[in-house]
């Protein structure tokens, strides 16, 4: 999603609602859940598990050496990475390569299926071990990296029909094992067939300046100025301004409306009405509108239809 650098200063965003600004608890942080029970084999390359997470829950930074697809049902998936953090409304997946440190973060109390693939090689993509990928070839440019994908209906019965159980209950029959193969290979090539689609943001490495993007990425209605966003990090609004040009190219303002967007995709992907996102996000309808025009060069309905595949309510 193109940025708008022409705008900056103080301000996070113009004609707020009168709505007042949300002050949300920490995020509670907790370990991985449990990847050691469903570790992939040669004899089922591909495991599923499911967990209900609390809202306001942060999965702690971890990896593992098989890769792996998240997908929430129910709720905005929130997916911090090296190079950035994914947001994904249930109408979306995130592909995570093996070795690579992740965190998973849910706003709101969610059901989260985690698909884990073992690889013969780290950039092989979706592919089973000791196959080819018949039908659609995997460039290891594309699955080295996390990415945000589209599900399709298809895709989504297959992820919900795999066997979620764990390694310390019974072992599957004969006849779930080679129920779970072929799930497994169809889920494999339908996801190398799935578009990605562009719901991230990048994120700094200057500790105080990323304390602060993940407290935006969380709630970006928390605060109305950079002043305001600046005081909870111990650093001046100048510094930090001066932070974000030097580390992500861009103004504060024109970084937290790539967050805003990505929240919006997230609300628009619950079919609500443009006049509802836009307040939900802080907007009056109009200043809303405006800001989607002019950062992405189309209006809300049309936007939100492209990324999420819905029909949006044109505001």
């Amino acid at each position: 999603m193109p940025a708008s650098h022409a705008h900056d200063t103080t301000q996070a965003c113009p004609a707020r609602t009168s709505r007042t600004a949300r002050r949300m608890r920490p995020m509670e942080p907790v370990e991985a859940l449990s990847p050691h029970l469903f570790e992939p084999t040669p004899e089922r390359p591909v495991r599923a598990k499911q967990h209900r997470l609390s809202a306001r829950t942060r999965v702690i930074p971890h990896s593992h050496s098989w890769a792996q697809i998240s997908v929430s049902l129910n709720g905005v998936l929130h997916m911090a990475a090296p190079q950035g953090t994914l947001i994904a409304p249930p109408s979306k997946a995130v592909w995570i390569p093996p070795g690579l440190v992740h965190a998973v973060a849910m706003v709101e109390e969610a059901d989260l299926i985690s698909i884990y693939v073992r690889q013969d090689a780290p950039a092989q993509g979706p592919v089973l071990p000791g196959h080819d990928g018949e039908g659609t070839a995997c460039d290891p440019r594309d699955w080295a990296r996390c990415r945000v994908l589209e599900i399709s209906p298809l895709m989504r019965e297959l992820i919900t029909a795999l066997p979620k159980q764990s390694d310390d209950q019974p072992e599957p029959d004969g006849a779930t094992l080679r129920r779970e193969h072929h799930l497994s290979v169809l889920l494999l090539e339908e996801l190398r067939h799935a578009r990605e689609v562009n719901l991230g943001v990048d994120m700094p490495q200057d500790k105080r300046l990323r304390m602060l993007c993940e407290a935006v990425v969380a709630d970006p209605t928390q605060h109305d100025s950079l002043a305001d966003w600046a005081a909870d990090t111990g650093a001046s609004p100048r510094t930090v301004a001066r932070l974000f040009q030097q580390e992500l190219g861009c103004s504060f303002t024109a970084w937290r409306q790539q967050v805003v967007l990505a929240h919006a995709v997230s609300l628009a992907a619950r079919s609500l009405p443009i006049q509802q996102i836009a307040a939900e996000l802080g907007y009056s309808p109009s200043a809303f509108s405006a800001m989607v025009h002019r950062t992405v060069g189309m209006p809300p309905a049309r936007f939100f239809g492209q990324q999420a595949g819905i029909t949006a309510t044109r505001g």
